[in-house]
């Protein structure tokens, strides 16, 4: 299980490197987002951040399911009250590629959906409340948070 943080400055970084041992400061104090997955990282900690301002207990990040046929990740695996909440978290530096929440495609529900199954049954928690939410992240180009929207509760149509 990996803590959420939020540590010393306001992008969550200290020393200039983040959790994963990415450089993502210069040294000017900017922030130089150089990968996907540097960005990736640094919005599920905003998200984890804001869904624990929410009330949510964050219980896991980066799940993966020990079942080799089932493959996928849950960003973040959360309660919200009594209910667990299975939260996926997309953001985006820029609207090249569209708004975060387009990138919550009718297959990858059906994955998150899925996996959130199995981690019900890897847990025997048999019957309980369950939902998929999306955290929806956009950056300037500093790094810095312009919209943060949490979205409950997304439904396979």
């Amino acid at each position: 299980m990996q803590p959420c943080w939020l540590p010393k400055n306001a992008l969550g970084w200290t020393s200039g490197v983040c959790y994963n041992r990415h450089r993502v400061m210069n040294c000017r104090g900017r922030v130089t987002l150089t990968s996907t997955r540097t960005v990736g990282d640094l919005g599920e900690t905003l998200a984890c951040a804001a869904l624990q301002r929410r009330g949510y207990e964050i219980v896991e990040r980066n799940w993966r399911p020990r079942l080799r046929e089932v493959r996928g990740e849950i960003d973040i695996v959360a309660r919200d009250g009594d209910c667990w909440a299975f939260v996926e978290v997309k953001t985006r530096r820029s609207r090249r590629a569209g708004l975060p929440e387009e990138a919550m495609t009718p297959r990858k529900l059906a994955t998150v959906t899925e996996l959130a199954q199995v981690y019900l049954y890897e847990r025997n928690l048999g019957q309980v409340t369950w939902r998929v939410d999306l955290v929806a992240i956009e950056l300037d180009a500093q790094g810095r948070v312009k919209r943060l929207s949490i979205v409950p509760a997304l439904a396979l149509e």
